[in-house]
């Protein structure tokens, strides 16, 4: 599978703007298509005075079925861009590309905030300790071969069950717009039957996967915990531009702007449906 990329022209102001926030500096996040949209929700809910360019690469969509050079190669050239545009600081908004990339652009921009996502098995594994139950963790192929998540496993699992299921028609449903579709519902139901009886904690380990987030609580229940990484990076985002000293100035009303390698409008419409979606408990 070839990897391509080109940075399109078009993009959408989905928050309030205005002249004036020009000279802020804007935070650059990306992902391999348009579930990197969860983690920037979480963002602006947290920093809403900060300014966001989101990208999402539906075009080499999906990342969790390529090879770790090509996802690397495809995260610099989104870099350099945002390098480019004069972003401050950039999120990887997807679980496979922080695997594959995180650690190799850090060292190449050591002044640089980059931060990424790992799928939130610690809190899913305390969580069991306490309640009992198993760990499930959904994501994708490339993220649950990574040797980084084996050893995010050996750090925290202990003696918890924790079961590994990729789910890789997942990216591809949510990229169509089928969050709720039937076939979003069976596909899911089959994956995760063979663990409703023992899950105490569901994790989300990609991106995409909480806009199904309505469809997993039908099939899960009310008691099971689903938890994905979001949070955790919205709080490091902040600790680090505190740190560094380039928040935006609280008073300001930041804006979000989003583009996509996929051509036409598609995925640029579906980003805004997305991002004003909720996400449910």
């Amino acid at each position: 599978m070839t990897a391509t990329f080109s940075w399109p022209s078009h993009s959408l102001v989905s928050s309030s703007s205005s002249a004036a926030h020009s000279q802020l500096a804007h935070i650059g996040v990306f992902d391999s298509g348009v579930g990197g949209i969860s983690v920037l929700k979480q963002l602006v809910a947290h920093l809403p005075h900060e300014n966001f360019d989101f990208f999402g690469d539906s075009a080499n969509a999906p990342y969790g079925t390529r090879p770790p050079e090509q996802v690397l190669h495809l995260s610099e050239v989104i870099v350099r861009h945002f390098l480019d545009m004069g972003v401050k600081a950039i999120v990887i908004a997807c679980n496979t590309a922080t695997s594959a990339a995180a650690h190799d652009l850090r060292a190449q921009y050591p002044d640089l905030p980059i931060l990424g996502i790992e799928p939130a098995v610690k809190p899913a594994v305390e969580h069991a300790r306490r309640v009992g139950g198993d760990v499930v963790v959904m994501a994708t192929q490339l993220t649950l071969a990574e040797t980084k998540f084996a050893r995010l496993l050996e750090r925290v699992q202990g003696s918890v069950p924790v079961h590994k299921v990729p789910a890789p028609q997942l990216v591809e449903l949510v990229e169509a717009g089928k969050m709720d579709a039937p076939e979003t519902e069976r596909y899911l139901r089959s994956l995760l039957a063979p663990y409703l009886a023992s899950m105490s904690s569901l994790v989300l380990g990609c991106t995409h996967y909480p806009f199904v987030k309505p469809v997993l609580r039908r099939i899960v229940g009310p008691s099971v915990q689903i938890i994905d990484g979001s949070d955790g990076v919205a709080r490091e985002l902040d600790r680090q531009l505190q740190a560094r000293h380039l928040a935006a100035p609280a008073t300001q009303t930041g804006v979000v702007r989003f583009a996509n390698s996929a051509p036409g409008d598609t995925q640029i419409k579906l980003s805004d449906r997305l991002f004003h979606m909720d996400l449910g408990r």
